[in-house]
């Protein structure tokens, strides 16, 4: 029989007291059961933390994967994102040979796409927030009435370089592991077409953009 440990977190109190994001949760995992999961199974725990996925000290969390590993059980949540939002948490648990995970939404993936998919959610994450900063700061160079223009387009440069920096960052767990084991720059940039991971401006990847974020590096 095939064992579960359900997981669902929830970020604020009143979210937790409300019900609000714990059906959509409770929906995923069942159409998950229901449609994907191997039969007969048998959830032997159910745990909700309502904590911020930015935390790695999560009770209900560890209460969970405790649980998972005392039954051989497949710890199951609706989204990657309700284990965590860092690719470092969610890559220590993959390398946990005790703990078997699922992820409702994505039943197929294994966990090199898991671990894509993660880092790829991270970088957009950042992305967002030094886009927002971006904007904030050239809206504030638009209303000095000297030198406006250049000090907008010093500041532009600048944010561009650090994005261009976090993503190469990002990608370090995948390119790196490739690079030291022998992988050429076109092996790596085969393998990051073939996971559809797209370049900083949505394009496909060649040597020399591979080699750009390895000096980066």
């Amino acid at each position: 029989m095939q064992r579960y440990v359900t997981y669902r977190r929830v970020s604020t109190e009143d979210q937790g007291k409300s019900g609000l994001g714990l059906d959509a949760q409770d929906r995923d995992i069942r159409i998950y059961l229901d449609t994907y999961s191997p039969e007969p199974w048998e959830i032997v725990g159910e745990f909700v933390d309502i904590q911020s996925g930015k935390d790695d000290d999560r009770p209900e969390l560890e209460k969970a994967i405790a649980l998972a590993k005392k039954h051989k059980a497949t710890l199951l949540v609706a989204k990657l994102d309700r284990l965590s939002r860092k690719v470092a948490f969610i890559a220590a648990l993959m390398e946990d040979k005790r703990l078997s995970f699922r992820v409702a939404s994505m039943p197929y993936a294994d966990k090199f796409q898991l671990h894509i998919y993660a880092a790829l959610a991270e970088q957009e994450r950042e992305f967002i927030s030094i886009r927002t900063k971006a904007a904030l700061q050239e809206a504030k160079a638009r209303g000095k009435t000297l030198g406006g223009l250049r000090d907008a387009t010093m500041k532009r440069n600048e944010v561009w370089k650090n994005l261009a920096d976090a993503r190469a960052k990002k990608l370090e767990g995948i390119v790196k592991p490739l690079r030291d084991k022998g992988a050429t720059l076109r092996d790596i940039a085969q393998a990051l077409n073939s996971a559809s991971i797209p370049t900083a401006r949505g394009g496909v990847w060649y040597a020399s953009s591979v080699k750009a974020v390895l000096d980066r590096l």
